[in-house]
């Protein structure tokens, strides 16, 4: 908790800020440091106060600096370098600056009971920048972070065909899955866990965020195409 306060506090006095993972907690934030791969320039100590992720699906929330940007999710059960990473879902692209929350990722099911790193890699206007957190990966899913797992207004996302950038992490594992991506309406207050229940007052309150969900749909590599989605507000 301290760490992420921390780091917050160190985002919003930061003219030059990149972004910034708020959950899982990031390890560290270090604006000089965040193009230094593979975690923006912090050493990750992984232990059991780490934050438990559900394998079969967690939330992922995100302060973002920047007005578009490309995302990739890996993960890895090493705790030490040299890290052999997962590509864990296509890379999504997005618009927008502010907070945004991916609710549907996942874990293979090898990792769980393991502890191990998540690591977000954003290619922006000023290059690859880097964030990780240390996690324990356990059964089950959730798909949210408390309730903050929101958008800002204005927030769109693209899930695209690629599962890994063409250069500076092509020597990550890339096993992972297409599907499709949806959005859901969720109140700033309220869990991403109403996605796809939301009544007709919801989606029109004015005051609703949503959150990127992801629908699973194979467990094999391939083109799945552009999809894109906007979020409704």
């Amino acid at each position: 908790m301290h760490t992420y306060l921390f780091a917050a506090l160190a985002f919003a006095c930061t003219s030059s800020a990149h972004f910034i993972l708020q959950w899982p907690p990031t390890a560290g934030f270090d604006d000089d440091g965040e193009p230094t791969g593979p975690c923006g320039g912090v050493d990750v100590t992984v232990d059991e106060t780490a934050p438990e992720v559900q394998v079969d699906r967690f939330a992922v929330q995100i302060q973002n600096g920047h007005p578009a940007g490309e995302w990739l999710f890996r993960a890895t059960t090493d705790t030490e370098a040299p890290y052999n990473w997962t590509s864990i879902v296509p890379i999504v692209s997005t618009a927008g600056v502010g907070e945004f929350c991916l609710d549907s990722l996942s874990a293979p099911s090898s990792f769980e009971g393991k502890a191990g790193i998540i690591q977000v890699i954003d290619k922006a206007v000023d290059g690859m920048l880097y964030q990780c957190a240390p996690v324990n990966f356990v059964s089950g899913s959730n798909d949210t972070v408390g309730g903050n797992c929101k958008n800002v207004t204005g927030f769109s996302a693209t899930w695209t065909s690629m599962m890994d950038f063409e250069s500076s992490t092509s020597d990550a594992s890339t096993t992972g899955a297409s599907g499709t991506m949806t959005m859901s309406t969720a109140s700033s207050t309220a869990s991403a866990s109403s996605a796809g229940s939301s009544s007709e007052g919801d989606a029109a309150d004015a005051s609703s965020m949503g959150a990127v969900t992801f629908t699973r749909m194979t467990s094999v590599i391939g083109v799945v195409g552009l999809l894109a989605l906007g979020l409704a507000l």
